[in-house]
């Protein structure tokens, strides 16, 4: 990425967006057997970029963005996971291309929740340090293949999630003691993945930037009572610190490492482990943010065995913040003075530039004629672009900005019930239809947003 450049952009993610289940040698992936709920498609066919391509990207260009932010998927590169996929690889050769002809950075991610099924079949995937030397395997033929190309790169798509979600990761364990014992086993080995994969990085692409997707924490506690704060300051750390001081210095929040040893759950490492964390380093941070979260502390007897297994622990629990507007998809509220505190907080702490990787709002936006007036999703987005442009006033280094998401996608859960795009997919769970694009008035906000900052 170019100094001083301000990169206006929009995301996808491959799974959520490609489809081609099956084609060009894509192997099973761990997004390909998951279990959906009835009613709700899953990500064969998606939004069908595997063969809208062209159209997409003359559509990026039309809306004047100057950065594309999407993944790799892990099974298109390298089929069941062990060998190289020719075909794949042609695929992304052609989306790089057809990119920088016209005139878009392509900002791949290489990890995206999406990996190879066959992984968690044959030794329990991230489990294993053997899924740390594939995914630096993976890394190495991206950056030998697209590297000449391709300067700026994503490592790992929100940590939290990859580790916790295991649906997306195979993590199945029975026992529900040894099942978190997993989940932090898995997220130390995603960490000592990326750490060997900067190393490689630096010899392969000498001219490139590289650095973490976040999903950027912003914790409120429920209350000025001291317990309520140190809930928020131990949620921040096991929500989103426990990552990046990983990313970036090798380490983890004394905290935290105090908590998981006393419960067991420490992951298990290796002496020359300590080397490798603590040498490389990124050279920005995505940040992926939607809303911020509210927490207080756990009380007595108080049952969050349902929640999410990041917040299965006695020392936070989610709480409700009164003073933000609540919509169907947003539950947690709209918060775009969130975005500020948090990229300012992160600067701070890590003193790395930033580029928002993922920002947007959720909706089940209605076609209507042939236009989607979507003006929810313009207020929102304009909220949170005046923060951007506020960080960038007052002297931080905020890269770009990327809408989530370019298109509507296939939602992890909610299928296209619930949409983020800025160019509505003509499609429904149970109909795919041809997956006409029509561009949201959202699109042409955007579009004229864009113009005006030239």
């Amino acid at each position: 990425m170019e100094k001083k450049t301000f990169y206006w952009g929009a995301s996808t993610s491959a799974f959520q967006v490609e489809g081609g289940y099956g084609e060009g040698g894509k192997g099973l992936a761990t997004t390909d057997v998951r279990k959906v709920p009835a009613g709700v498609t899953d990500s064969k066919v998606a939004s069908d970029q595997y063969h809208h391509l062209e159209e997409d990207i003359l559509l990026m260009k039309e809306l004047g963005i100057s950065l594309y932010r999407f993944s790799f998927n892990w099974t298109r590169i390298m089929g069941e996971g062990y060998e190289e996929n020719p075909a794949g690889i042609d695929f992304y050769n052609r989306l790089i291309d057809l990119c920088l002809e016209n005139g878009i950075t392509p900002f791949p991610t290489l990890y995206h929740f999406e990996m190879p099924q066959k992984y968690v079949e044959d030794f329990g995937g991230w489990q294993s340090r053997k899924c740390v030397e594939l995914f630096v395997k993976y890394a190495e033929i991206c950056f030998r293949h697209f590297g000449d190309r391709v300067k700026a790169w994503g490592t790992i798509n929100e940590q939290l999630i990859a580790s916790a979600a295991t649906d997306l990761n195979g993590n199945h364990e029975a026992n529900q003691d040894e099942k978190m014992k997993n989940m932090y086993q898995m997220s130390y080995h995603m960490s000592l993945a990326e750490k060997k994969t900067f190393a490689i990085f630096r010899e392969i692409v000498k001219d490139g930037k590289i650095g973490p997707i976040c999903s950027m924490q912003v914790i409120y506690p429920e209350t000025p009572s001291p317990n309520d704060i140190l809930a928020a300051r131990n949620a921040q750390d096991f929500l989103q610190n426990c990552f990046l001081d990983m990313s970036v210095f090798g380490r983890y929040p004394i905290g935290y490492s105090n908590y998981l040893k006393t419960k067991g759950w420490y992951p298990e490492t290796k002496a020359e482990d300590a080397e490798v964390l603590t040498n490389n380093r990124p050279d920005f941070i995505g940040i992926n943010y939607y809303c911020s979260t509210c927490v207080r502390t756990l009380a007595e007897g108080e049952d969050n065995s349902q929640l999410p297994p990041f917040y299965r622990n006695e020392l936070f629990i989610l709480g409700n913040n009164p003073y933000l507007k609540k919509t169907e998809w947003m539950e947690f509220g709209i918060d775009p003075e969130g975005l500020y505190v948090g990229m300012r907080d992160i600067y701070e702490r890590y003193q790395l530039p930033m580029i928002v990787t993922e920002n947007g709002l959720a909706f089940s936006d209605i076609l209507e004629g042939e236009k989607v007036s979507d003006h929810y999703r313009i207020e929102y987005l304009e909220q949170h672009i005046n923060q951007c442009e506020r960080l960038v006033e007052e002297g931080y280094p905020v890269m770009g900005y990327c809408p989530w998401s370019l298109l509507d996608l296939v939602s992890s859960h909610q299928g296209f019930k619930k949409r983020y795009g800025l160019i509505y997919v003509d499609r429904t769970d149970d109909d795919v239809k041809e997956c006409r694009r029509i561009p949201k008035e959202s699109y042409f906000w955007y579009k004229d947003r864009i113009q005006s900052n030239k």
